[in-house]
């Protein structure tokens, strides 16, 4: 499907230089001279090389087709996670290097979307938030501070987060999983 250059976000994957590429960051400049363009930062699917690219709008830019199906993380078997498919009921397996930094998020039966391109996973969604439970924290010293100072904290997948001071330990949180922030104290 074409879209024009201006059109590219990210988060986007797109076919370009006979290759995919998922996009990072996308910046619209306007110069004082000249005509706007899109300053993309993307990264190859395959080779995870960078790519700083100027897209105009008049430019068409081809955004790859993606699927997206649902799968229930099942568990870890040495480097390989396993992912059922909710549909077919399928199985298939992930090296942990492809899901990065997202493996941590991951707990038995949590439900994730994986992105196909010609049948093949070539990325993973969390869902937006995901409810831990503070396992450890650091107790607050009365008076220690006026400021709204944050406290580190590990949740029950070992994952370190910055939590406010008033969060103790047995306390569950929600967390953001697109940058592994806390956003706050979960509402039972």
């Amino acid at each position: 499907m074409k879209i024009n250059g201006n059109a590219v976000k990210p988060g986007m994957i797109i076919e370009h230089q006979n290759a995919l590429w998922v996009v990072t960051k996308a910046q619209h400049v306007k110069p004082g001279k000249g005509g706007a363009f899109n300053q993309v930062e993307m990264k190859n699917l395959k080779n995870n090389s960078k790519l700083n690219e100027r897209f105009r709008a008049s430019e068409q830019v081809e955004r790859a087709r993606v699927e997206e199906e649902q799968f229930q993380y099942l568990y870890k078997q040495e480097d390989k996670l396993v992912f059922m498919n909710l549909t077919s009921y399928e199985q298939i397996e992930l090296n942990e290097e492809f899901v990065a930094d997202k493996a941590k998020m991951l707990r038995e039966n949590e439900e994730v979307t994986l992105e196909l391109y010609d049948e093949v996973p070539i990325g993973l969604q969390l869902p937006k938030t995901m409810i831990f439970t503070v396992k450890e924290t650091e107790a607050v010293v009365k008076g220690q501070t006026a400021a709204s100072s944050n406290k580190p904290a590990i949740v029950d997948n070992d994952l370190r987060v910055m939590v406010p001071p008033f969060i103790d330990q047995g306390e569950e949180i929600v967390i953001n999983t697109e940058d592994m922030t806390y956003l706050k104290r979960n509402d039972k």
